[in-house]
């Protein structure tokens, strides 16, 4: 339904013919009243009452279509991986940042995604397309206001001559070849509104704002995989360093190694055999130090481009030990955490949205109804125009239903119910997928905690045999042959211990952006 409200002042010669006067077959659906030489106006009120009342029967109206609840999930009451668990349900309001990068205690890491979170372009990009969403709103919102307008014309010339007597605007008649003279000024102040009658446009804009809070979970989204990217090649990199660190000396010592059973196979004391593997254990750490390199490398180019910077732009210095902290997660995990996750959110707001349309399609069965009224002003000049003998009005309902149209609207319903379906769908997968990948990573850090406490037992054993080799060398009891191979077997140990526990921190890290931000619980609580 659509209303037209205009004002129009008109100059024109009093005794011409009216730019607003009825045609003989014109539509009756128009109502066109053209005032005498000293018209009456429309009263104001009448018209404040006329607007009004559509106003109001536009804000009261029924919208068409299915109101939107939230699909049913089955959810699990605990987590299969052992921490207890809530029910949840997507929540819009939970799309929320968090600093759980703090955990880690580092401020190098702080720093990085700070700057990540200014200058990375994908959290640009994504926030051009918030802004976008924000703009579809308001766009949608337009349509239940009016939209007013402002004109001013004016036109003067002379009739051609004619055999035939003719009346021109000038309301004199001529004939035999006379020529009459109009002029017309014309001042326009127009007004256009579509009351909502419905639910068109509110169902427009229901879908827009849903589309509007999709968009503003997928930004929360965006900036929560940059961050978790970012920790995750941060503390990948320094495990590197310590690897480089301990390759570097463990090459030293194969080195040596190497040196001692080459002398060996000279003297006789040795065989070529060993000699072969010694020389084989040495390439395998060089070719690991170079692997590791490598990656290390690689790490802090991709830091570089996730802060926003050339990677011959950036370096971070290589650290020989780093403290790896674990934040493990509590022993209950509230429901809030599964309600922020961006892609939970988003998948809902999205069906949310296709909702909406199915009201959108169902209101086109309706018939449409346009209300135009006209009021001005009109004479010869400019002066005493805005009298009341040169007053006209214009006041025309229409209504409007389209009887025809080859099934179009039918199958436009049919496109959103089947939109809808398919975006609920999408929905419930998206949390079963949610649901797998914490329990994936529920299980990677319980494995990762047990694998790291039986490395350490074995690097603290291998710390004892050490000592003790040490202590025999000392007394002479062992050669420093063997102190070497023993310190070489502590090395390996010790980076296996580190690995497991970067890979530890690593995995929280994932756990942290699979609860969509941190697990810490409320000040309250």
């Amino acid at each position: 339904m659509k209303l037209h409200a205009s004002l129009v002042e008109t100059v024109e010669n009093p005794v011409g013919a009216s730019l607003l006067a009825k045609a003989p077959n014109q539509s009756t659906s128009m109502l066109n009243v053209q005032p005498p030489s000293r018209a009456s106006s429309l009263p104001q009120g009448i018209v404040v009452f006329i607007l009004a009342g559509v106003f109001s029967l536009a804000l009261s109206g029924c919208m068409v279509g299915p109101d939107y609840h939230k699909p049913a999930i089955e959810l699990p009451m605990t987590f299969k991986e052992g921490s207890q668990w809530q029910r949840a349900a997507a929540n819009p309001q939970g799309a929320l940042d968090s600093q759980w990068w703090l955990a880690y205690q580092d401020p190098v890491l702080n720093d990085l995604i700070a700057r990540s979170a200014k200058a990375n372009q994908s959290i640009i990009a994504a926030e051009a397309a918030y802004r976008l969403a924000q703009a579809q709103v308001a766009s949608s919102r337009a349509g239940l206001w009016p939209t007013v307008g402002v004109g001013l014309s004016g036109t003067r010339g002379v009739g051609g001559s004619s055999s035939s007597s003719s009346t021109t605007t000038t309301g004199v008649s001529s004939s035999g070849g006379s020529a009459g003279v109009s002029q017309s000024v014309s001042a326009t102040l127009s007004a256009s509104w579509e009351p909502d009658l419905w639910g068109l446009v509110r169902r427009g804009i229901e879908s827009s704002q849903a589309s509007l809070q999709s968009s503003d979970a997928l930004l929360a989204g965006v900036r929560l995989s940059i961050d978790a990217i970012v920790a995750t090649n941060y503390l990948g990199l320094r495990q590197l360093d310590m690897d480089v660190d301990l390759l570097q000396k463990q090459q030293t010592i194969n080195q040596q190694l190497l040196e001692m059973i080459q002398a060996q196979t000279v003297q006789g004391t040795a065989t070529n055999d060993q000699l072969l593997v010694a020389q084989d254990q040495l390439a395998t750490v060089i070719a690991d130090l170079q692997t590791s390199q490598r990656s290390r490398e690689q790490a802090e180019h991709a830091l570089a481009v996730l802060v926003g910077v050339a990677p011959a732009q950036f370096n971070l210095p290589a650290v020989d030990s780093y403290n790896f902290v674990l934040p493990m997660p509590p022993r209950t995990l509230p429901s809030s955490l599964l309600q922020r996750r961006p892609d939970v959110v988003s998948a809902e707001r999205v069906a949310a949205a296709a909702n909406a349309k199915i009201g959108v399609a169902e209101a086109a069965f309706f018939p449409t109804l346009d209300l135009t009224a006209e009021a001005g002003y009109r004479g010869t000049a400019l002066g005493g125009l805005f009298s009341v003998p040169n007053r006209i009005w214009t006041l025309g309902p229409a209504l409007a239903e389209t009887i025809f149209d080859g099934g179009a609207r039918e199958a436009a319903k049919q496109q959103a119910q089947a939109s809808y379906d398919q975006d609920v769908a999408n929905y419930r997968g998206t949390v079963l997928s949610a649901l797998q990948n914490v329990e994936d990573n529920l299980s990677a850090i319980n494995h990762l905690h047990t694998q790291a406490q039986a490395f350490e037992q074995m690097y603290q054993r291998n710390q004892q045999l050490f000592g003790s080799q040490e202590a025999q060398q000392r007394a002479g009891i062992v050669s420093q042959q063997a102190v070497l191979t023993q310190q070489l077997v502590l090395l390996q140990a010790e980076q296996n211990w580190r690995d497991t526990q970067g890979l530890l921190s690593q995995g929280s890290v994932a756990l942290f952006q699979s609860l969509g931000g941190g697990w810490q619980m409320p000040a309250d609580h």
